[in-house]
């Protein structure tokens, strides 16, 4: 199957749960608002969030897919028994950490929740509470992540894919009767309550989907006894280090959290509205690629087709940049007005949408670095070398802490956008830089002069973007139909203008186009 037809599968069906997870937003933002019970919902959801994407998605996957992969060479049975193996340590290693985690969770809340909601002795307690009840979302979906990757490594993409939108059903429904409660202080209080039972039964939900398609592709796991197994003790050899390598962007949101934490009430609810923005084009490009490109490196590294690999991680970046740059440009300087068109409501005011709004600017200088790291990673998973991304982690999370001490407290939640970001590109070139260094990979020139000449196609059109901004101004906010107009206005110019100059710019032809499409054996 062709690099663009996976990413197509995985970036389409991520598209629809992201545009699920917009509507929850819009909800959360209208029930919920920037008020204690709306940053105590977000500090609950982040939490298992955090845990999952850190060790589960980032670093599992990035260890147990090569592992996978080389025992279905040698036989599908194989493999099942690699799978189990892992599945009954698994298993109990999460019931163990969970139980610890509740019972560290007044501690843990306490420390990370912001100014005003530790101080409230009502809304800490509940915030608490919240946070127990969604925390064995992390069990289901670390669960799931297993079966997951045993989907892609059998190029069953879809079912993975499509899982997040159980998710967001789950929070909507949750939200709408939420809604329904009322607008005071203890309807809030209720709906963010029934928003933590929801988030727990969506992973359940999301391991019971995952676990019926790996059923139906012909593939059985069951548990047996635990114990650590030749494949195992590879697998802890590579995830240790690939909690690093892989998660720096999770290990920078715990950086965040430190630091949200001596910010007023309402930058968690900030961060979180404008990081939804930078996850829509992050999760349908960056996590479609990288999914789809580490069983095919495998691959072709595991038979030495080392030309081949480089031609997909060739296309991988150029396709990555072709669809990054110019949306980094567009939310750079559209975000105000998106923030306003969809958040801005009930309890979630103008003002909020504004400081928002600024937040996904800062965000988004980082959106192509944070693709970028998920592309070029896999290079180094491939090889089961997981601990180079540790020493260029590192080297970021460095940058990132120390810009957030000069930053945070001058610009406040803005500072860990730029902060993030900033890290986030030193990460990118750290990484290519050893890629080239040690011979595995280096940017042919032709790739270089076209993401070139996609960066110039951008800046076009975020001047258009720049001029046409005011004249949306008066309807950003307006009644619903004004608001459509208005941001379908600006996705117009946008669209057009950059159409316009990559076609001058000869971005795309005839024959990227074929060379993208070619088949990834």
């Amino acid at each position: 199957m062709s690099l663009l037809k996976h990413v197509g599968t995985i970036g389409g069906l991520t598209a629809v749960s992201r545009v699920f997870g917009f509507v929850r937003d819009m909800l959360v933002a209208r029930v919920l608002g920037a008020t204690p019970m709306g940053d105590a919902w977000q500090l609950a959801f982040m939490l298992p969030n955090i845990f999952r994407r850190l060790f589960a998605e980032g670093a599992f996957a990035s260890a147990f897919v090569p592992l996978f992969n080389r025992r279905m060479n040698e036989g599908a049975s194989e493999a099942e028994r690699f799978a189990t193996s892992v599945l009954s340590l698994l298993l109990p290693i999460l019931i163990v950490f969970g139980a610890l985690a509740m019972i560290a969770m007044p501690w843990v809340v306490g420390y990370f929740a912001p100014e005003g909601l530790e101080r409230d002795p009502e809304a800490l307690p509940i915030a608490i509470t919240m946070a127990r009840i969604a925390f064995p979302y992390l069990i289901f979906m670390s669960l799931a992540t297993l079966v997951a990757a045993v989907l892609n490594s059998l190029s069953r993409f879809a079912a993975a894919a499509a899982a997040p939108i159980f998710l967001n059903l789950c929070l909507i429904v949750a939200l709408v009767y939420g809604a329904s409660l009322g607008d005071g202080v203890l309807a809030r209080r209720e709906s963010a309550m029934w928003q933590s039972v929801a988030l727990s039964v969506s992973g359940l939900v999301q391991l019971v989907w995952l676990w019926f398609f790996m059923r139906r592709a012909g593939f059985r796991l069951h548990l047996v006894a635990p114990r650590v197994t030749e494949g195992v003790k590879d697998l802890g050899i590579l995830i240790i280090p690939a909690v690093f390598g892989a998660g720096v962007y999770q290990i920078s949101r715990f950086v965040d959290l430190f630091f949200l934490s001596t910010l007023p009430v309402g930058s968690y609810t900030y961060l979180a509205m404008a990081d939804r923005w930078n996850q829509l084009p992050l999760g349908i490009i960056g996590i479609a690629l990288g999914t789809a490109i580490l069983p095919a490196l495998s691959r072709h590294l595991g038979k030495d087709e080392h030309g081949e690999a480089g031609r997909l991680q060739s296309n991988a970046i150029e396709l990555a940049m072709l669809l990054t740059v110019p949306c980094a440009v567009a939310l750079f300087v559209t975000g105000s007005a998106f923030t306003r068109v969809f958040f801005s409501g009930g309890a979630f005011t103008v003002e909020d949408a504004l400081v928002t709004g600024t937040v996904v600017s800062g965000l988004v200088i980082g959106l192509p670095a944070y693709v970028l790291v998920k592309v070029l990673t896999p290079n180094f998973f491939a090889r089961k070398d997981t601990r180079t991304p540790v020493y260029t982690a590192a080297a970021s999370l460095v940058v990132t802490v120390g810009l957030n001490i000069v930053l945070v407290p001058r610009i406040g939640v803005l500072g860990l956008a730029i902060a993030g970001s900033a890290g986030a590109w030193v990460n990118v070139l750290l990484l290519y830089a050893i890629l080239a260094r040690r011979g595995f990979f280096v940017l042919p020139a032709r790739i270089f002069w076209r993401i070139a000449r996609i960066t110039l196609a951008a800046l076009v059109m975020g001047a258009a973007l720049w001029f046409a901004m005011p004249y949306g101004e008066g309807w950003f906010t307006g009644e619903v139909l004004e608001r459509a107009l208005a941001v379908g206005g600006i996705m117009l110019v946008g669209l057009l203008t950059f159409a316009l100059a990559a076609y001058v710019l000869r971005v795309l032809d005839k024959d990227t186009v074929t060379r993208l499409m070619r088949r990834q054996a």
